[in-house]
C-alpha cells in the first residue's frame, strides 16, 4: 500500500481516538463551567478529520489503490477492506460541508447541557430547543448524503452501514408483535417484583468493589482501559490498549451497575480485541453498532442472566452484602434478576420487554425524520407508545423522554442497533454453544475464557474486515433473523414462569 495513504489512516484513526477521550472526559470528569470550551474543542478537533477526510489527495491515492482490484498482488485482502471502509467513510463525508460538520460539534455540545438542565428540571421543554436545533442538522445531513426519499436510511448508514428502514421495519415490527402477547402472557403469573430488589438500600461502594470484579472475572483488561461512573454508562474507546468503560451505581437498584458493567464490559472486550495488525487502519473497528451492541448484550444477558454465571459468583454477592442478599439463594436470585415486568426506563428492563422500548424510539425518530411529528408533542406520543406496549405511563419527562443521552447527541438512527444487537446475539450464543458443548460448566466454574477466546477468534480479531451481517453468517451460518432470540426467550422464561411461549 502506497505510504502516504497508510500514513493517512494512520492520522484519522489517531484523531478519531482523540475525540473520543475528549468525549469520555467531557461525560466522566469535566467542570460544568468548561461545557462550552469542550464543545469549541471538539469542533475544532471534528473539522480537522472531516479536512483531512475529505482531501482531495485521500480521494486520488484511495482511487489508485481501488484500481489494482481484488486479484491484484499490489494490495494484501486486509489492505483492499482498509480502502473498501476508507472510501465508504470518505464517500459519505465529501458530501457533508465543513460548515456542517462544525454546526454538528456545536449543537451535540448545546444539547447535552440542556439535556442536563433538562432531567434537573424534569422538564422537557427546556431541551425542545436544542433537540430542533439537531433534528434540523441532521435532516441537512440526510438531504446531503442522500437517502433515496427516506432520510432515516441516511442516518442508519452511520451505525449500521447496509441497513435500509425498508429492511428493518418489518423486522422491528415483527419482533415487537410477537412480545407483546408474551409479556402478557408472563404477567398473568403476577409474580411479585423479588424482595431483594424492592427497596432494600445497596451500598454503592460495595457495587463498586463488585463490578471490578466482574470485569476482572470476564477477562477485560484493566491495564489496557478503566471504568468510571456517569449519568449513562457508555464506552468509549481511544485505541485497543485505552478504552474507557462507565457505569451507574444507584443504591436502590443495584443490578444497574453490576448489569451496566458487564454490558459495556462486551463493549470493551470487542474494542481490546482487535488482531493488532489492524491497529491505526480502519480495519480497527466494528462493522455496525448493531454487531458491537451484541457483545455487549451477549455478555450482560445471555452469559450475565444465566444461572451458570452465578453459580460461581453468587457466594461473593452475597459476602458482599450479607444483610441485603442474607434470605436469598441461587435458584430466587436467578429468577430476580430475570424478573419480567414492564418499566419505564430501557436500560433496566428485562430481556422480554427491552426490545419494545427500542421499536418505541425507532418508530418516534422516523416520524420525527419524516416531519410527520412536532418535536414539542414528542413526550406525549412517547407516552402514549409506552402505555400501548407496557402499560406504564412516566410520572414526569426524566423517567421517559429524556432518560437516553443519544437524542442530546443527535444520535438519530442508533436505537434500532439495540435490537439488531440481540438478535445478533443470541445466534452468535447458539453457535458458541454449540462449539463450545461444556460452557456452562466453565461458566459455573467462573472461567470465561473459553467463550472469550471463541468470540475474539470469529469476531472480535477480525475487526472491519467484512461487513457486519456477512460476519454473522460466516460464524453462525445465517444473517440476521430471530429465531435465535425467541427461541431463546421462549425456553428460558417459559421454563422459569411455568408458561408456554
Amino acid at each position: 500500500m502506497d505510504t502516504w495513504l497508510r500514513t493517512r489512516m494512520h492520522e484519522l484513526c489517531d484523531l478519531h481516538g482523540v475525540i473520543n477521550l475528549a468525549s469520555w472526559d467531557r461525560e466522566v470528569y469535566l467542570p460544568a463551567k468548561a461545557a462550552p470550551a469542550r464543545a469549541q474543542q471538539l469542533s475544532t478537533l471534528q473539522a480537522l478529520q472531516h479536512e483531512r477526510l475529505v482531501d482531495p489527495r485521500l480521494g486520488e491515492a484511495l482511487a489508485r489503490a481501488s484500481e489494482a482490484g481484488p486479484s491484484s498482488q499490489a494490495l494484501t485482502p486486509d489492505e483492499r477492506a482498509m480502502v473498501r471502509v476508507l472510501t465508504h467513510d470518505r464517500e459519505r463525508a465529501v458530501r457533508l460541508p465543513a460548515r456542517l460538520v462544525t454546526a454538528l460539534a456545536e449543537a451535540q455540545g448545546a444539547g447535552i447541557q440542556a439535556w442536563r438542565e433538562a432531567r434537573e428540571a424534569k422538564r422537557f421543554a427546556h431541551f425542545q430547543p436544542a433537540l430542533e436545533a439537531l433534528l434540523a442538522l441532521r435532516r441537512e445531513q440526510a438531504d446531503a448524503q442522500g437517502h433515496d426519499g427516506e432520510r432515516y436510511n441516511a442516518l442508519l448508514e452511520g451505525f449500521e452501514p447496509g441497513m435500509r428502514v425498508q429492511r428493518l421495519t418489518p423486522v422491528l415490527t415483527a419482533l415487537r408483535d410477537a412480545l407483546i402477547p408474551m409479556v402478557a402472557a408472563i404477567a398473568e403469573v403476577r409474580r411479585p417484583t423479588p424482595a431483594f430488589l424492592d427497596g432494600r438500600a445497596y451500598d454503592t461502594a460495595q457495587q463498586w468493589r463488585f463490578t471490578m470484579r466482574l470485569l476482572e472475572a470476564v477477562g477485560f483488561d484493566l491495564e489496557a482501559g478503566r471504568q468510571d461512573v456517569s449519568i449513562h454508562p457508555f464506552t468509549n474507546s481511544v485505541n485497543a490498549h485505552d478504552v474507557r468503560l462507565t457505569t451507574r451505581l444507584d443504591a436502590v437498584h443495584p443490578m444497574s451497575a453490576l448489569f451496566g458493567t458487564l454490558h459495556e464490559a462486551g463493549h470493551g472486550l470487542y474494542e481490546q480485541g482487535f488482531a493488532p495488525e489492524l491497529l491505526r487502519t480502519p480495519l480497527a473497528s466494528v462493522p455496525s453498532m448493531g454487531l458491537h451492541e451484541s457483545q455487549s448484550r451477549l455478555w450482560e444477558n445471555l452469559v450475565g442472566r444465566g444461572r451458570a454465571f452465578w453459580v460461581h459468583h453468587f457466594p461473593a454477592l452475597k459476602e458482599a452484602f450479607p444483610r441485603e442478599l442474607g434470605d436469598v439463594d441461587l435458584d430466587g436470585f436467578h429468577a430476580g434478576i430475570n424478573h419480567v415486568a414492564p418499566s419505564l426506563i430501557r436500560v433496566e428492563a428485562d430481556e422480554v420487554t427491552y426490545n419494545l422500548h427500542i421499536a418505541l424510539r425507532y418508530e418516534l425518530e422516523l416520524a420525527l425524520l419524516r416531519d410527520e411529528l412536532p418535536v414539542s408533542e414528542l413526550p406525549s406520543a412517547w407516552n402514549e407508545r409506552m402505555r400501548r406496549y407496557l402499560g406504564v405511563t412516566p410520572p414526569d419527562d426524566t423517567q421517559g423522554v429524556l432518560q437516553d443521552i443519544h437524542w442530546a447527541w443527535g444520535e438519530l438512527g442508533y436505537f434500532p442497533t439495540y435490537a439488531l444487537g440481540n438478535l445478533y446475539a443470541a445466534s452468535l450464543h447458539a453457535a458458541a454453544s454449540r462449539a463450545l458443548p461444556e460452557l456452562d460448566a466453565h461458566l459455573a466454574r467462573g472461567d470465561t475464557s473459553s467463550l472469550r477466546g471463541w468470540l475474539r477468534a470469529q469476531v472480535h480479531s477480525h475487526g472491519f474486515r467484512l461487513p457486519a451481517e456477512e460476519r454473522v453468517q460466516a460464524v453462525t451460518g445465517a444473517g440476521l433473523t430471530d429465531r435465535d432470540f425467541l427461541v431463546y426467550l421462549r425456553a428460558k422464561y417459559g421454563a422459569l414462569y411455568g408458561v408456554t411461549l
